[in-house]
């Protein structure tokens, strides 16, 4: 008996977190999505939006016209932890469906085409975030395509969204500076001591908004997205819950049957 609950609980995430993907309409949120799953050894093969064939994408209506129309879940884990990874809406005619998902997720992964730079509802995006407080990691995705430029759209996401966007991956003296401007007692401390900011320090500033990640790669093509996910894994902390039970309803649907389907989150 004592080995048996040795396994279980050996099986039982180090952590569970909630994560939302939100980005403008063909961004290659949902081929990231596809990713994700395919990384974490969730789906055996990568569909393709395109294909018709992507996992999340269950809809006849999603299939055909290739974008996401309604929100989907689906669970992965990464290192133990556990991750609900919502996949939201692009397209602005379904902002509606996207923005219900926002109170109830613990964390967002913000994709952004480098191919296309800074559009229009990202600006929309950045704000209903702020708005309700949800933390946020950037993906700048399709940086296998002609013309991408992560710098410069680095540069322009400082410029127009927040200057404590911070490009996370080689961690060097240039990134312990800039991620210790985002408070001034880390800066205080890095400039003394120059000991680097540790994870959890990062983590809390990133849990407090005051400081935003940005990962890149490429969802097609599945790279960036170990980095991505141990990203999640360093840099995330499970939400504490009191004793009493809670659920929020953020979706209802029908299935093809005709019943009636209730999503919640519960807390």
């Amino acid at each position: 008996m004592g080995g048996q609950a040795e396994e279980k609980e050996s099986r039982e995430p180090v952590k569970h977190i909630c994560a939302g993907l939100l980005a403008h309409v063909d961004a290659g949120k949902t081929t990231l999505a596809e990713s994700i799953l395919y990384t974490g050894g969730q789906i055996r093969r990568l569909g393709r939006v395109d294909h018709g064939d992507a996992f999340l994408d269950t809809d006849v209506q999603e299939r055909d016209r290739g974008i996401t129309i309604f929100s989907k879940q689906a669970q992965v884990q990464w290192r133990g932890m556990g991750i609900t990874l919502l996949d939201t809406p692009g397209h602005v005619d379904f902002s509606a469906e996207m923005e219900r998902t926002l109170q109830v997720l613990d964390y967002a992964v913000l994709v952004i085409s480098a191919a296309d730079g800074l559009q229009g509802h990202v600006l929309t995006l950045w704000r209903l975030l702020e708005r309700y407080r949800v933390p946020v990691f950037l993906f700048l995705n399709k940086m296998d395509q002609p013309g991408a430029d992560g710098d410069s759209l680095l540069s322009e996401l400082k410029e127009k969204l927040d200057e404590r966007i911070v490009k996370f991956g080689h961690k060097d003296e240039a990134f312990y500076e800039e991620v210790a401007v985002c408070d001034e007692g880390l800066l205080e401390q890095y400039l003394e001591t120059g000991e680097p900011v540790d994870d959890a320090a990062i983590a809390g500033l990133i849990g407090e908004r005051r400081l935003f990640p940005c990962y890149r790669g490429s969802a097609l093509q599945a790279e960036g997205i170990d980095g991505l996910l141990d990203g999640l894994f360093t840099y995330t902390k499970a939400p504490a819950y009191g004793p009493a039970f809670g659920a929020r309803v953020y979706k209802i649907a029908r299935d093809a049957q005709g019943n009636r389907l209730t999503y919640v989150k519960v807390t």
